[in-house]
């Protein structure tokens, strides 16, 4: 937090992740989901106070999933929506979830801060090598057969995933800019708690003519909550998700959680350690960027420590400096 003479608040990008919507093993109704928005708004009500704007994004895998498996089951009757749709969809849905939790937990500890969703585009590359090797599994599992079929008629990337069968992958371009970040920063500076670039935004490209297109990709969640960080100019990113920080070895007797660290101690990890690709690195990748292009803190926490992660007394903080 900024120290007591520092008069302007302390601007804060929280990234949750999936575990805040939809826990493991459970059966991704509603009232779960409901359930976990809530436990998950009680802890972020906990930080919104005259000192801190706060602007939410979060995952929608499952919720984008779900879509594309409505999509295959009622294909003989009604017109299949696109990727980008689907992705504009989600993010309404979990926004009204989050807005309506929100406003309640607020209500509750007698703060009064209004709550707003912004169904974000994210700007990506028509160059982006990852068109041209998509890598991210998306929608149904499909048997062979069909996956094969659209491979062939429709140009379609498909891998086999394992014993459920074979699912499509699409390019995970990088985000080069938010479409909206002057409607974000202008409700932020009203005092508004904005939720924003849900499951990483709608990936759109910039045609010669200027008009913007949706494109049927998805965009890192973790990666664009730090393209959406550094364009608001926010002070600290704070990723929160089921673990208590960045842990090296792990798996091996040494493993161990990283506490605070600076930029320099970072990068010699990332060289040394290979990160998952698929759930701790790209929120370490994200944090290093975060902080290495003029962000002032990036925590990785549970969600159970999110007021102690701002603080910096919780998960993995990551500074310029040692303080």
């Amino acid at each position: 937090m900024r120290s007591a003479r520092d008069p302007s608040p302390t601007r804060v990008v929280i990234a949750l992740g999936g575990n805040a919507i939809l826990r493991s093993k459970e059966l991704n109704s509603y009232e779960e989901q409901f359930e976990n928005v809530r436990r998950t708004c009680r802890q972020v009500a906990s930080l919104i106070n005259e000192t801190t704007q706060v602007v939410l994004t979060h995952g929608n895998g499952p919720q984008v999933g779900n879509l594309l498996i409505q999509n295959e089951a009622a294909a003989d009757l009604v017109p299949a929506v696109p990727l980008d749709v689907c992705g504009a969809e989600t993010q309404g849905q979990i926004g009204y979830m989050l807005e309506q939790a929100l406003r309640n937990e607020l209500r509750y500890a007698g703060v009064y801060r209004p709550v707003a969703t912004v169904v974000t585009q994210v700007l990506v590359d028509a160059d982006d090598p990852a068109f041209a090797a998509p890598t991210k599994p998306v929608g149904p599992f499909l048997p062979r057969e069909v996956a094969t079929q659209r491979a062939r008629e429709r140009g379609e990337t498909w891998v086999e995933s394992d014993a459920r069968g074979w699912r499509k992958l699409v390019p995970s371009p990088q985000p080069q800019a938010i479409i909206e970040t002057d409607v974000i920063s202008m409700l932020v500076d009203r005092g508004v708690v904005v939720i924003a670039g849900g499951g990483g935004g709608v990936p759109v490209l910039r045609r010669p003519d200027g008009r913007l297109e949706g494109v049927g990709a998805v965009v890192d969640k973790d990666t664009a909550a730090y393209r959406l960080a550094r364009e608001l100019r926010a002070d600290v990113l704070l990723i929160l998700t089921d673990v208590e920080g960045v842990a090296v070895d792990f798996g091996k007797p040494t493993q161990r959680f990283l506490r605070q660290v600076t930029l320099e101690e970072l990068e010699d990890h990332l060289v040394r350690e290979p990160f998952s690709a698929g759930s701790i690195g790209p929120k370490v990748r994200a944090a290093y960027r975060f902080v290495r292009e003029g962000g002032r803190q990036a925590t990785i926490c549970r969600i159970e420590d999110t007021l102690a992660g701002l603080r910096g007394e919780a998960g993995t903080v990551v500074v310029r400096s040692q303080r």
